[in-house]
């Protein structure tokens, strides 16, 4: 007779479980409460994620405890009676009923008996039963259920590796759908297990932070000056606090991804709050099935925010683009689809405090990461202690920190060049060949200079719903100035993308398609056009 034993698989081990059949429950949620009630400790979805596994690995072990004690799971060693109700673990624990019995005739096994199982699916199966002869399907001995089924073997980790992504998703979907659970920088809990904040304590975590220039300061620093309640679990007193002021519009949460920083929000800089007059834009619709493979290529080069481009599939740790004038005069630059995965990023937070390295000097600034509006502000200073035209080629460079980032040119010492001067004429915009002396390197066809700013920016176009037609009267009167700054009269496509962002913020996409579409503008080859 069979005497050893072995270790049941469980379906919570299978593929199949986690990718076909798993859903949360109420019965995971039940169970995910009363781990916050004891705990008093918010959770992350991995960890929630890892909780739920070993819950679900559990509570089939249990049932399949209890299955076996009164012998529901089916083993060719157990006798069985019609009517009796079977487990079948080898066909994915599917449900039978014993509907008919019968003697088995097998003289290499001994006697035994033949029983006849039907299945919801409407089949019936014959199976040995109390077979004397060992089997591989016999899972107990001597030593009983407990040594064969078990959690003890089963990897967690290796479940959540497999398809943790797959188990978070569900589980966020349906604690969304909870009307008690709260979620703040990427950890969840009950909103009735909060710890108190009164409106005392925000008041007294405003006035800290006046007291820090407004800030940035962690949630810890703010608690040890306000006198939250001690006896609070410290995790959760942190959750409570943060959540409060989350829901106070005094406050800012401009921590990256991972990390909770406030900011009191009426110190931070106008531009922050709102977006500069010059990155402001009225989607224009153009048809961009319009633009040849070479404009299109040349946009991808531009890479203006404002264009709707995807991102490399393999990022750099270093990209190198053209400074263009609405991020010279407002002193930002632009999250473009090469450019946005080397700043820091946050799971709430729409601006995102960080620090910007001069990568001349070493000298750190203070930036500002405005993630709705794809840009980052803070280098005013930068640009101007440097000297840098438009066009200037920048380079952004990734560090060990995703909150600092290193911003740098190649400089040499300050030569005489000749570049496009805009001026104000006649109230219209523009451009004569002059010398400069420039310390930089520069995108021949998007340099520009002003020596009169402030007469610049008076031509300057708001954003408004005439911005198509105000684009066809720029471009026509841009063609005309610029062409006459060359022998051929013909103008570079990318020249005319960085003269249109001197008077209009405009992407490249519309600027290209009125080219090919208007009558008035030649295509002479290459990326340069004229006017006709």
């Amino acid at each position: 007779m069979h005497t050893g034993s072995k270790l049941l698989q469980l379906q919570t081990e299978s593929e199949k479980y986690w990718t076909d059949t798993f859903r949360v429950t109420d019965e995971d949620t039940e169970y995910l409460f009363s781990l916050f009630l004891e705990e008093e400790t918010p959770l992350t979805s991995a960890e929630i994620a890892r909780r739920i596994i070993k819950f679900r690995v559990d509570q089939e072990v249990q049932m399949l405890r209890r299955q076996m004690e009164r012998g529901a799971i089916f083993q060719p060693q157990n006798s069985y009676s019609v009517g009796e109700q079977l487990i079948f673990p080898a066909l994915d624990y599917t449900t039978g009923e014993v509907v008919g019995e019968r003697p088995g005739n097998n003289p290499e096994y001994g006697p035994f008996t033949v029983i006849e199982v039907s299945f919801p699916s409407g089949s019936t199966r014959e199976f040995a039963s109390a077979l004397q002869a060992p089997h591989a399907l016999n899972l107990t001995g001597a030593e009983g259920g407990d040594q064969v089924v078990s959690a003890e073997h089963i990897d967690i980790e290796a479940i959540f590796r497999d398809y943790g992504d797959d188990i978070i998703y569900l589980v966020e979907e349906r604690l969304r759908e909870e009307k008690d659970v709260v979620y703040f920088a990427g950890r969840w809990f009950l909103e009735s297990l909060l710890a108190d904040v009164s409106i005392a304590h925000l008041h007294l975590a405003e006035a800290v932070l006046v007291m820090y220039e407004g800030g940035p300061l962690k949630t810890g620093q703010i608690m040890a000056e306000i006198d939250m309640p001690r006896e609070v679990n410290q995790r959760l007193q942190t959750f409570s606090l943060d959540r409060a002021l989350f829901n106070d519009q005094r406050f800012d949460e401009v921590g990256p991804a991972g990390q909770v920083f406030w900011f009191l929000r009426e110190m931070e800089p106008e531009e922050v709050i709102s977006v500069p007059e010059r990155l402001r834009y009225e989607p224009i619709d153009y048809n961009w099935r319009l633009l040849s493979d070479e404009l299109a290529a040349l946009e991808y080069e531009i890479d203006d925010e404002l264009s709707n481009l995807r991102s490399p599939v393999k990022a750099a740790d270093s990209v190198t683009f053209s400074l263009n004038f609405p991020h010279r005069r407002t002193g930002t630059l632009p999250l473009s689809s090469r450019l946005r995965h080397l700043f820091p990023t946050a799971y709430e937070a729409p601006r995102v405090l960080m620090t910007l390295i001069d990568g001349q000097t070493g000298e750190e600034m203070l930036g500002w990461v405005v993630r709705e509006h794809k840009y980052v502000y803070g280098l005013a200073n930068f640009y101007r202690r440097h000297k840098l035209p438009v066009g200037t080629y920048l380079t952004i460079r990734a560090t060990d920190d995703p909150s600092r980032v290193v911003v740098d040119f190649t400089g040499y010492r300050p030569r005489t060049e000749w570049i496009r001067l805009a001026a104000s004429v006649d109230d219209r915009l523009r451009f004569e060949n002059q010398k400069r002396a420039i310390g930089a390197e520069y995108d021949e066809l998007m340099v520009l200079g002003a020596d009169d700013l402030k007469a610049v920016d008076a031509l300057w176009i708001p954003a408004g719903p005439q911005a198509e037609r105000r684009l066809n009267e720029v471009l026509r009167d841009l063609m005309s100035d610029l062409s006459r700054l060359t022998p051929q009269r013909s103008v570079h496509a990318k020249t005319l993308y960085s003269a249109v962002n001197v008077v209009l913020r405009c992407p490249p996409g519309p600027i290209f398609a009125t080219l090919v579409a208007r009558p008035e503008f030649e295509h002479v080859g290459g990326p340069y056009w004229r006017l006709v």
